[in-house]
C-alpha cells in the first residue's frame, strides 16, 4: 500500500524520487492472455513459453514449426483418405462400425466426409492448444501425441487398402 502511495506521489521502490510518472491507463495488457487473431495471420508473435513457469501451461501461440504443420497436414489428409477408403469399402457390402460416424453416413456421403473432417479437425486443434502440456499420467508432453495419431491413421488406412485389394 505504502509502495503505491509512493509511486503516485513520483518516488521508485527505493525511495528516490522518480522521473517517470506512471501514466498507464486502463486494464495492463499484459493480464489479457486472449490470442489475437490479426496475430495468427499476420506476423505473430509467439512461438514457445518464454518463462519457466509457463512450461506446461496451456498457452495459445501464433507461430508454429514446420515439422507441426506437416504432421498436421499429414493427420488431415489421411483422415481424409480413411473416410474415401471407408466408403468404398461400404459400397462392397461391409458396414460402419464406428456409431458416430455410422449416424453421418446415413446423412449422405457428403455429410459423412465433412464429418470425418471437422471431427478430425477438432481433434487436431485441441492438441495444437494443449501442445505444451505435460500429461503426469503417461509421463509425455500432448505434441508427442501428433506422430501416434499419424501412425493409427496409417495402420487403418493400410488396413483398408488391405481390405480392398485382397478381400473377395
Amino acid at each position: 500500500m505504502e509502495k503505491e502511495k509512493d509511486r503516485k506521489n513520483g518516488f521508485n521502490s527505493v525511495g528516490c524520487e522518480s522521473h517517470h510518472t506512471d501514466k498507464r491507463r486502463g486494464i495492463d495488457r499484459r493480464t489479457d492472455n486472449k490470442a489475437r487473431l490479426k496475430y495468427l495471420f499476420f506476423n505473430g508473435r509467439r512461438e514457445r513459453s518464454r518463462r519457466d513457469d509457463d512450461m506446461g501451461k496451456a498457452i495459445i501461440f501464433d507461430l508454429y514449426n514446420q515439422k507441426l504443420f506437416l504432421a498436421i497436414t499429414a493427420i488431415l489428409t489421411l483422415s481424409i483418405t480413411d473416410a474415401v477408403l471407408t466408403l468404398v469399402i461400404i459400397q462392397r457390402g461391409a458396414r460402419e462400425l464406428n456409431p458416430v460416424m455410422a449416424y453421418f453416413l446415413e446423412h449422405g456421403t457428403l455429410t459423412f466426409i465433412v464429418a470425418k473432417y471437422v471431427l478430425t479437425s477438432i481433434g487436431v486443434l485441441i492438441l495444437l492448444i494443449f501442445k505444451n502440456v505435460f500429461l503426469t499420467k503417461i509421463k509425455i508432453y500432448t505434441h508427442s501425441l501428433f506422430p501416434c495419431v499419424i501412425f493409427v491413421f496409417i495402420a487403418v488406412v493400410a488396413w483398408e487398402l488391405f481390405i480392398i485389394y485382397y478381400s473377395p
